[in-house]
């Protein structure tokens, strides 16, 4: 008989990058670890971190990092909206796996009502198939300007009638004004479903935090359910937080450019944990810093991204890089990007038209309205090693230099690598995960290491760890009646 109250939870923050992600992945596996089928849920999710589903559709990349948490394959009704930013206003609209339209702020908003009728219907499919259900809010409820036709946070606690904890950073100050001042913003419906707090990376003397928690709920009324660590050394797939991407130092030089719509930065995550790897973005107008290894990542932007690093100065550094016997790779966007040309005639990404790429493979990209989702794996055409990603584009690719490709996938060639070998280019994301394809890709850029990283035992570890650190908030819960 399980202990936990509760069939659906829903755990929202008072701002973004609180913990939510995390809580929710710790309450998955210690569900799971209890023997109770679970699932996590996002009605809506805005990233340009995605995962590619075993049902061939996409989700926030937080999502899949949860399901395996809850040990169940990653699904597209985990996460039916997923809104994948292409500009400051814009947005691609992801209904149940697959693209729906490419809208504005203010259209999307009119179009809530609709994408709620996307997420109940997923969350009733998981409500019939799950014990338990523990559900994620975007960014914060207290969004007073988007509480009309809210999906995200207190419109779908309200709809599906579930209790809700609050979740605050102590890390970056302010946790009680925070908790504090989100509750004032609520309906008095609202605050009655929120049945409790967790304060998050609190890093010091619990003693000389113990009157503020005796002020929080005397105020409130509503109980502290836990005090949760700062952890340090955590390998979890995050969203978007790049700044959150801390690299080892060894003595092999990785740089990646730091795109305005860089997308599916977990592709680098392997190399940042490296030891013999010393990985580093390069923001706008930053120093650019000689390198063993350059890679363009993926883009949600592609011609965007494009223009960014030419005004940038990035092809003076790539020629120079090549000419001292560097070596390039291109994913996914970065791919398209080493071709001569990137068309898009159909406004897929923006405005319809054709941008000259950096010409360094002889082949063109024109970016379609059909996506292709899938995961894969092979092996490396360079080498004797296996691979495994997944493909998460709009574009398709043809010239000479596919004749010479990257990887062998399921009985086709993929990408291409330059006559010379010092560049390669490819749609596989997550080409890096794989200890076999790391080292060889490592060894085709230049470092024979016998170090190899293994990501999926890394993430299972830190998946435990959090678990084992939010132990208090899950008792916590059991007790309530």
């Amino acid at each position: 008989m399980s202990r936990f109250p509760f069939h659906t939870l829903m755990v929202q923050g008072t701002t973004s990058d609180a913990g939510k992600s995390t809580v929710v992945a710790a309450l998955c596996r210690l569900l799971k670890n209890e023997g109770i089928s679970v699932a996590p849920f996002k009605p809506q999710n805005m990233a340009l971190n995605s995962a590619v589903t075993a049902d061939g559709g996409e989700i926030g990349r937080a999502q899949a990092l949860q399901a395996i948490a809850a040990g169940v394959a990653p699904h597209t009704d985990m996460n039916p909206v997923l809104l994948k930013p292409s500009s400051n206003i814009g947005a691609q609209v992801v209904i149940h796996g697959k693209v729906r339209a490419e809208m504005n702020a203010r259209d999307y908003h009119q179009y809530k009502t609709v994408a709620m009728g996307a997420v109940l219907e997923s969350y009733g499919r998981l409500r019939q198939q799950y014990q338990a259900i523990v559900v994620e809010g975007a960014g914060s409820p207290a969004e007073i300007n988007l509480r009309d036709r809210d999906i995200a946070n207190m419109g779908f606690a309200e709809a599906v009638d579930c209790p809700v904890i609050l979740v605050a950073d102590i890390d970056r100050g302010g946790v009680f004004a925070h908790i504090v001042g989100t509750l004032s913003c609520l309906s008095q419906s609202e605050r009655d479903r929120t049945i409790g707090f967790v304060i998050n990376r609190f890093r010091g003397d619990i003693s000389l935090l113990e009157p503020g928690l005796e002020w929080l709920e005397q105020q409130t009324g509503k109980p502290v359910l836990a005090v949760l660590p700062y952890l340090q050394g955590l390998f979890l797939d995050a969203e978007d937080a790049v700044q959150a991407v801390q690299a080892s130092r060894g003595a092999f030089k990785v740089v990646v450019p730091s795109l305005p719509r860089m997308s599916n930065h977990t592709d680098f995550d392997a190399l940042r944990v490296h030891p013999d790897v010393d990985l580093r973005f390069v923001r706008q107008n930053e120093a650019k810093p000689a390198c063993d290894l350059l890679i363009i990542p993926g883009s949600k932007n592609t011609r965007g991204d494009l223009a960014y690093l030419l005004d940038q100065g990035w092809r003076e550094y790539i020629d120079k890089h090549l000419r001292y016997g560097g070596k390039v790779i291109g994913i996914c966007g970065g791919f398209q990007m080493l071709g001569r040309e990137v068309s898009d005639p159909h406004g897929v990404e923006g405005a319809s038209g054709a941008t000259t790429g950096l010409g360094l493979l002889d082949l063109s990209t024109i970016l379609t309205t059909e996506k292709r989702l899938a995961q894969v794996t092979g092996r490396c055409a360079f080498a004797d090693a296996e691979v495994a990603g997944y493909e998460i584009h709009m574009g398709v690719s043809s010239g000479a230099a596919l004749a010479t490709p990257a990887f062998r996938i399921e009985g086709r060639d993929e990408g291409a690598r330059s006559g010379d070998d010092q560049i390669l280019g490819s749609y596989l994301h997550g080409m890096f995960d794989h200890p076999q394809a790391c080292a060889a890709l490592l060894r085709w850029a230049g470092l024979d290491s016998g170090t190899t990283v293994d990501t999926a035992q890394l993430r299972e570890a830190s998946l435990e760890r959090i678990a084992e650190a939010a132990r208090p908030l899950y008792d916590a819960l059991c007790a309530i009646k």
